[in-house]
């Protein structure tokens, strides 16, 4: 164990939009997401909600990955590195909902073994890998979470009263919010959103308000503060000895996962480059002799 000096760095932002239906899920998270790249082609939407996402086409050119069940978390993964191979900036999973409630999704997965409690053992890991799945991709991700359903009696500024639908739980595991850099509920049909958790310290304890291509602004900015993960690959390259790669692999501990390849890489590179160097000496002796 090593105490070592804390330091920011750019990270892929991991959002949360969750709400009942109707609250305007899939249309935020596009704005949302066009407000971090600014660029529809660079957005992918993995689509379980029967191609609902193409009812926005006209927003821009963005890309749509429909996903049918059965929504195994196995199928969830690899429609996320479908999107990811197909070099898009931002991927919006709309939703996950039918990845832990939907047909083929782990309730029902956990049902068909069973139901017991140990029969648990078999489907989390299989759930996790999921979550990990989100977690660790190069992108930045946007999930959309469904939220069961209420009604209420409210009264209006004439006397009259309504009907108002709210969301109240979160259709998913529970925790999931708390792997999130930001987890964002709309409330109402009038798409006004509050934090329910916020890393960025952006939107927590604020009044609330509409999401839009101004929020994914704000966190993209947020996002870039610190030390980014291009700068890191630039000093990688620039290397040119293996100590000096040693060096940057304790230099940036909280990122080792991601430079770890690249690292090997140069590695390698500085290595041929050795060879060549003594294959050429070896040649010039033996014109000597």
């Amino acid at each position: 164990m090593k105490l070592q000096k804390a330091e920011r760095h750019q990270v892929k932002l991991k959002l949360g939009l969750s709400g009942a239906s109707g609250f305007g899920k899939t249309y935020s998270a596009l704005l949302l997401a066009f407000g971090i790249t600014n660029d529809w082609t660079k957005i992918a939407i993995i689509d379980t909600e029967n191609n609902s996402a193409s009812l926005y086409s006209h927003l821009g050119d963005f890309n749509v990955l429909p996903l049918g069940e059965p929504f195994t978390p196995e199928r969830y993964n690899q429609a996320i590195e479908t999107c990811e191979k197909a070099d898009v900036e931002v991927i919006i999973i709309d939703s996950i909902t039918h990845e832990w409630n939907g047909k083929g999704g782990c309730l029902e997965i956990h049902e068909q073994l069973g139901g017991k409690f140990q029969d648990w053992a078999r489907v989390s890991p299989r759930h996790q890998s999921f979550i990990d799945r989100i977690l660790n991709s190069k992108c930045h991700v946007i999930t959309t979470v469904r939220r069961k359903i209420d009604y209420s009696m409210d009264s209006e500024m004439n006397g009259k009263s309504k009907v108002v639908k709210h969301g109240t739980k979160e259709i998913t595991r529970e925790g999931f919010e708390y792997e999130l850099t930001a987890n964002f509920e709309l409330i109402n049909d009038k798409h006004l959103a509050k934090a329910s958790k916020d890393r960025t310290g952006l939107f927590m304890d604020k009044p609330e308000f509409v999401i839009n291509s101004a929020t994914g602004k704000k966190l993209i900015k947020w996002c870039n503060q610190g030390i980014s993960i291009e700068s890191i690959k630039q000093e990688i390259v620039a290397c040119e000895t293996i100590e000096g790669l040693r060096h940057l692999y304790k230099k940036y501990p909280s990122m080792q996962d991601q430079i770890h390849p690249l690292l090997l890489t140069r590695k390698g590179e500085l290595e041929g480059i050795s060879v060549n160097l003594i294959s050429d000496e070896s040649v010039v002796e033996s014109e000597k002799l």
